[in-house]
């Protein structure tokens, strides 16, 4: 056991003694110094903590402390009442301090006691009951919001530990507090209580014990008395004030001493009118001016160098900053920081700055960020980021999408007008700017509010600018999310699957599948428009298969065939048959005779004509099918499904390309068309 435990461990034991074994006075005196020095130490280290936490003992040592003091009034009282003497501190305490006279000595005990029991214990109490319900209230938003920050890789599962673990010691510090500051309240009680008692029963036992006149021992004991409860409760004032600085004191940048100077005087300006307001009372009243004039001097005085002293500082903030840019100019890291190119970007010209400026009734952000979640519910896929910012140099009311700075979709808007799109039948009554969709490329019309509620009615949809913009920007992400899914995108993705799956992905990677390899597999999918949301389901298909072959593409069509659920309930309508467009055999044998197989992978290498015939039959079957109102599917044979893909991609990017084996048992599939060559 160390010294400092020992130390602890004999002042427990020496609290014991004192309420037990009679001491000296010369013992007591150097008891009540050590007390009033303990309290001096503990307000101080209070001051000077930044946040609760750095004094987190403490609630155990004020329990210490106060249980010493008490220990202390027993030994004082047994010496008051026993010999009428409790030494020099105390018997300087009641002559000196209070002049020798023992009324006012007791009047300014009895304010004492008030102001520490009505004012600093009673705030202290209700601060730290307060403090404990709200720290606890808020430890499960806390707790969420470091799960949220976790899951978006904005911190380790280190750092997430370490608050977490903050968090709990934080509610364990309110706690205790809440119960250490009943010690206070029931220390300034006990005050209140010892005093009556040495007075009450010191007159007694002066007179009747004693031989003591009536004024001698009420004289004498008062004043012992009174210095007893004075070398006592200054510590107990401390202490108490001590217990409401912990309490109230929030995460700072220094100690109380500095932020108070800091913050009090952050504004100079205010100390002239407090000067000028200190210089009035002295001529408007009968204050003497000598009084009130040198403060006021000095208010102001103080003010004009706070003044000078910001103004300086900004002055040099400023300068720095601009020999920090010039540095950064110069240096070659600069020319690094130009390389870095967002995933997404949207670009605006200055006729559309309303939509994202929140003061002028824009939401365009907030939309952003329901495009994101919608994006990781629909996808299953974390949206980076989308740098969003005006350009000069596009018209006022045209925007653009850029991935990867490449320039993907643009369009144009018309902020104060409504884009109305026709059910399919014109009215001609309904007029307006003629445009196109941007999303979807559909024709319709900009009207104005006048023309709303008529289009409307007539059977048109009616959708405001924001929502335009925000479902162009919707589809276009959709249509490139492929592109979004980068190693390290996929990486994350791994590292949260990991937390819910641990043995599932030790097993597929990194000795079965590279994260490189997983990329080309959700990559192959989201092309396709298929969710990756469902990675168990992924990773599983990809355990078993993982290792039978390195084609990524073929394991593609494996884990498509896991996932032949989703993609039934994606393609069809509850209720409805599912119609498509079917390969005939010949086309299939064609495209099956076509596959060339290299160590690089397997390719299809087919006739320019003969595949320019399969696309046109495609085209003109796809057409059809969707004048008829329906989406158009095309379903092959598994064996070539992965490779009529290949074909299509180009020409028919939209057309879902299916298999058998992706289609569930229970869907009704209809015939509408064949895929044919002459």
């Amino acid at each position: 056991m160390g010294a400092r435990d020992l130390s602890v461990l004999l002042g427990v034991i020496l609290i014991v003694a004192m309420l037990i074994i009679p001491l000296p006075p010369a013992m007591l005196d150097v008891l009540i110094i050590i007390n009033i020095s303990l309290a001096l130490i503990i307000i101080l280290v209070a001051m000077n903590t930044r946040e609760p936490l750095q004094f987190s003992i403490f609630p155990t040592l004020l329990l210490l402390v106060t249980l010493f003091r008490l220990g202390l009034n027993v030994s004082t009282t047994r010496s008051i009442l026993g010999n009428a003497e409790a030494g020099n501190v105390i018997d300087t305490f009641g002559n000196f301090v209070v002049g020798g006279n023992a009324l006012v000595g007791f009047v300014v005990f009895l304010i004492l006691i008030i102001i520490q029991f009505v004012v600093i214990t009673k705030g202290a109490e209700r601060v730290s009951e307060v403090g404990a319900r709200f720290t606890l209230d808020a430890m499960p938003g806390k707790q969420m919001s470091i799960d949220a920050d976790l899951n978006a890789g904005m911190i380790s599962d280190a750092e997430a530990k370490e608050r977490r673990e903050k968090i709990e010691r934080e509610a364990d510090f309110y706690g205790a507090m809440d119960g250490a500051s009943k010690f206070v309240k029931g220390d300034a009680i006990a005050g209140i209580v010892i005093v009556i008692i040495n007075l009450i029963f010191g007159l007694v036992i002066g007179m009747m014990q004693m031989g003591m006149s009536l004024g001698d021992s009420a004289n004498t004991f008062t004043l012992l008395t009174v210095g007893d409860g004075l070398v006592s409760q200054i510590p107990a004032l401390l202490i108490s004030t001590a217990t409401g600085i912990v309490v109230t004191r929030a995460a700072s940048e220094g100690s109380l001493g500095h932020d108070i100077t800091k913050q009090i005087f952050a504004y100079p300006k205010m100390l002239y009118i407090a000067g000028g307001t200190i210089f009035l009372l002295g001529v408007l009243t009968p204050i003497n001016m000598l009084l009130t004039t040198p403060i006021a001097l000095i208010l102001v005085i103080g003010g004009y160098l706070l003044s000078k002293q910001e103004t300086k500082l900004l002055t040099e903030e400023a300068s720095e900053e601009e020999e920090d840019e010039t540095d950064d100019m110069k240096s070659p890291e600069s020319v690094v920081n130009l390389l870095q190119i967002d995933p997404i970007e949207f670009e605006f010209g200055y006729g559309l700055i309303p939509l994202a400026d929140a003061n002028q009734g824009g939401d365009l952000l907030d939309r952003v960020v329901m495009i994101r979640r919608q994006m990781a519910l629909e996808l299953g896929m974390i949206v980076p980021v989308i740098r969003i910012r005006d350009n000069i140099q596009l018209q006022p009311n045209e925007y653009t999408i850029k991935i990867k700075g490449n320039e993907v979709a643009k369009g144009e808007l018309l902020l104060d007008h409504y884009m109305a799109m026709s059910p399919g039948i014109e009215d001609e009554s309904i007029v307006g700017i003629e445009t196109i969709e941007p999303a979807f490329g559909l024709p319709a019309l900009w009207i104005g509010e006048e023309m709303k509620e008529q289009a409307e009615l007539a059977g048109y949809t009616v959708v405001d600018p924001p929502s335009v913009v925000s479902t162009h920007l919707t589809e276009v992400i959709k249509r490139h999310a492929h592109e979004l899914l980068g190693r390290q995108e996929t990486k994350q993705l791994v590292d949260h699957l990991k937390e819910t799956y641990p043995a599932l992905v030790e097993e597929v990677t990194p000795n079965t599948v590279s994260i490189g390899d997983i990329q080309k597999v959700l990559t192959n999918l989201l092309k396709e428009n298929i969710s990756i949301r469902n990675l168990p389901i992924i990773f599983e298909t990809l355990a078993d298969y993982g290792q039978m072959t390195k084609d990524m593409d073929l394991v593609t069509e494996y884990v498509r065939q896991s996932l032949s659920r989703q993609i039934s309930k994606q393609v069809t309508t509850p209720g409805e048959p599912l119609y498509v467009i079917t390969l005939s055999g010949s086309v299939e044998k064609n495209v099956a005779e076509a596959v060339q197989q290299t160590e690089h992978g397997n390719f299809i290498s087919m006739d320019p004509a003969l595949s320019q015939q399969i696309l046109e039959s495609a085209a003109t079957e796809t057409d059809r099918l969707s004048q008829m109102g329906q989406t158009p599917v095309v379903l092959c044979s598994p064996a070539v499904r992965m490779y009529v893909r290949q074909m299509f991609e180009r020409y028919l990017p939209h057309v879902p390309i299916l298999s058998y084996n992706e289609l569930e048992a229970d869907v009704e599939v209809q015939s509408v068309g064949v895929v044919n060559v002459e």
